[in-house]
């Protein structure tokens, strides 16, 4: 039946739109800038999240939201072939808990168990992570590289951050009733899209 909705064929651009992901990207101004949760990526990408786990995220139930969102990136990291390296900031010092691997439910668990504690090694978490994407940049100058930084700001000292060498959205995790907006000063220095947690749950 020629024009009818029946008969046309389905197009890459149909179904949800899969925000986060896109917003990796930076902000969408156009419809082909979108990512769909049915398409797989073109080229490889890397996914880096770093993980703010510190003693102040497991207020007002942030961390939980926050793996929440995570489960949804992992299960489209999934679809769209991405890699996925994840870096948690929490007690004296950053720790990497996977360098670059193609995301599969073995992460699950990973993220059940994640809980929150200690300090704010945020700082030296960015800086370990921008000279680990810089390196890997030179071994595979053909991979797309994209930061998630999950963070509710709250540092125990002033930093100045450096910028990553990549596509970077920082997610603001603060859910306090009074809210220092540390987060999105710290997305400012990082020359990051910034995005509050709760307008996830709004768009998906």
């Amino acid at each position: 039946m020629t024009g009818s909705a029946r008969g046309r064929p389905r197009t890459a651009d149909t179904g949800r739109i899969a925000w986060l992901p896109t917003l990796l990207k930076g902000r969408p101004r156009l419809r082909r800038e979108l990512c769909w949760q049915q398409r797989q990526a073109q080229a490889p990408e890397l996914w880096l999240v770093i993980v703010d786990a510190s003693a102040s995220t497991r207020r007002n139930q942030a961390l939980t939201q926050a793996k929440g969102l995570l489960a949804g990136l992992f299960d489209e990291a999934y679809r769209q072939r991405a890699r996925l390296a994840l870096l948690t900031a929490s007690g004296d010092k950053p720790q990497w808990q996977r360098h670059g691997l193609k995301a599969s439910a073995a992460l699950q668990p990973w993220l059940q168990a994640l809980g929150a504690g200690g300090g704010t090694p945020l700082p030296a978490a960015l800086e370990e992570a921008r000279h680990w994407l810089l390196a890997r940049s030179k071994r595979l100058p053909l991979e797309t590289q994209r930061c998630l930084v999950l963070t509710d700001g709250r540092l125990q000292q002033e930093a100045q951050l450096q910028p990553l060498p990549c596509s970077t959205l920082l997610v603001d995790m603060e859910m306090a009733a009074v809210r220092v907006g540390r987060a999105q000063q710290l997305a400012e220095q990082l020359h990051a899209e910034y995005r509050h947690i709760e307008q996830f749950s709004v768009v998906n």
